[in-house]
């Protein structure tokens, strides 16, 4: 299983609350820009989980343009920030087992991905993820290993 891990794309202050904030024209930009440079070497996702903050459900939707529907796409409340990466990692397994997902997105928030890395690859620390960045862990026969990590600056 190829598991790819996204932050949502840049977003303004300017809301009611932290779930309310919505990407700014440079966070639609970047998502955009990430989007296409995954669907060089991915064709589809079977499994898409997605926060249900604002910022990542429209990073969701600048994804979804540039790849088909995905066979399942779920949006689950555990994916905020404060989120508990030891159970955010059993769901997400145990969705992708569910469902026989072969690739997973996942779109959430900092510091649960820096936090959900070290959850699932044993030794790593947990890694800063730039806005609408992206990294990908490989699962095979139950061993995690982070394959890559890249944001907007690194992929130009």
């Amino acid at each position: 299983m190829q598991l790819f891990l996204m932050r949502h794309g840049e977003a303004g202050y300017n809301a009611h609350s932290d779930r309310e904030r919505k990407l700014t024209d440079l966070g639609r930009h970047h998502t955009a820009l990430m989007s296409n440079w995954l669907g060089r070497s991915i064709t589809e996702f079977d499994l898409v989980l997605v926060s249900p903050y604002l910022r990542a459900q429209q990073s969701w939707q600048e994804v979804s343009k540039h790849f088909p529907e995905p066979l399942h796409w779920i949006t689950l409340d555990e994916l905020v920030p404060s989120g508990n990466p030891g159970q955010v990692a059993d769901l997400v397994l145990a969705y992708a087992e569910q469902y026989q997902a072969k690739n997973v997105l996942v779109l959430a928030h900092m510091p649960l991905l820096g936090y959900l890395v070290s959850e699932l690859v044993a030794g790593e620390e947990p890694p800063l993820f730039a806005t609408s960045g992206v990294a990908l862990i490989s699962r095979e026969n139950e061993k995690n290993d982070l394959v890559w990590q890249h944001a907007p600056h690194s992929i130009s």
